[in-house]
């Protein structure tokens, strides 16, 4: 499926348009939203079947590159204030808000037609019934190093007895 994905990429094949999907997964609600004029049921990789809402979706993919993050920035149209709600209560707390990538061909939307991306919301900026979102895969600069903390919960015997 990812060879005729990639040759769509190169050359629209006749009976196969890309339809990008983006499920938005905050702690109140799950969005799903797809490119184009019509709601759509898509297969998702699990084997389940979900309805995706229509909208104007505008998808900028990060760059691979070695800055040590890298964005997703997507604009989508039409979204209700429940999602922006959501996502700014999220947001504000402290809670990650997921956010999934599908690419379909319309040939197939039983599945997806590659392994979905996963990011995580890091900022949202809502005009009218705008949002303007970014994403990123993983944020390597904001992380700890090293990872594992060694505690004296942990490791008792790090304890000076004196």
């Amino acid at each position: 499926m990812e060879d005729l994905l990639e040759t769509v990429y190169a050359s629209a094949l006749e009976g196969h348009a890309r339809l990008q999907t983006l499920e938005i997964i905050s702690p109140s609600q799950t969005k799903r939203i797809c490119s184009g004029y019509d709601d759509v049921a898509l297969g998702l990789e699990t084997g389940e079947t979900v309805g995706f809402l229509a909208s104007g979706m505008q998808v900028a993919l990060p760059d691979l590159n070695e800055s040590g993050q890298q964005l997703l920035t997507f604009a989508v149209e039409n979204l209700t204030g429940e999602v922006q709600q959501g996502v700014d209560t999220a947001l504000a707390d402290g809670v990650p808000v997921d956010v999934i990538y599908r690419e379909y061909l319309s040939s197939d939307l039983t599945a997806p037609a590659k392994p979905p991306n996963r990011f995580v919301l890091y900022d949202a900026d809502f005009k009218d019934a705008r949002a303007e979102l970014t994403a990123s895969f993983f944020d390597i600069i904001a992380t700890a190093y090293p990872r594992e903390r060694y505690t004296v919960q942990r490791f008792p015997a790090m304890k000076h007895i004196g």
